[in-house]
């Protein structure tokens, strides 16, 4: 007598049913990593740039600007981080910041598609030890709103510190 192997209906039915429930607790899990990783990313882009802009300031006792760029080859006065920042030497120092032959463009940040950076500078000017640099702050946000912001706080004296509340404490505000 042969035993016949295989599944039945009722196998089926509960493996789908396990399936489903896997599915819909795992997609917004996923969903939450990949948001978490992508603000992650451009926050940690531009912790780095004012670590490097703070140490080529000091090197080169030079200004060193970070400014918003949508094509990362010159400044822009639009206030939209979002869409690109940039970091050079600003051998010049004219204000507003402007590239100029010579002056050597360190970094430059990509878009920040589906999210928000917000800073309360137009720009950020890093100088040598002995003058003091811009401090501000800046704010980003996604699509989950104000509970999963972040804020890079960067010092007077350029020493950037990441958080999840605004520098005077309070909880930080994502604009729409």
């Amino acid at each position: 007598m042969h035993r016949q192997t295989g599944l039945t209906l009722a196998d089926l039915v509960i493996t789908a049913g396990l399936l489903t429930i896997l599915s819909t607790t795992a997609v917004p899990t996923f969903r939450q990593l990949l948001l978490d990783a992508r603000m992650t990313a451009h926050v940690n882009g531009l912790v780095h740039a004012v670590h490097l802009a703070k140490q080529t300031a000091h090197a080169r006792l030079a200004e060193v600007v970070l400014c918003p760029s949508a094509d990362g080859r010159q400044c822009v006065d639009d206030g939209q981080w979002q869409n690109g920042w940039l970091l050079f030497v600003n051998e010049n120092r004219d204000d507003p910041p402007r590239v100029t032959v010579g002056e050597a463009t360190l970094a430059a940040g990509s878009i920040f598609d589906r999210g928000q950076i917000r800073a309360n500078r137009r720009y950020f000017f890093f100088r040598a030890a002995t003058t003091r640099s811009t401090n501000g702050t800046f704010t980003f946000c996604d699509d989950r709103g104000a509970d999963h912001a972040r804020a890079l706080i960067v010092s007077y004296t350029g020493r950037p510190r990441t958080s999840r509340r605004a520098p005077d404490g309070k909880s930080l505000i994502c604009q729409t």
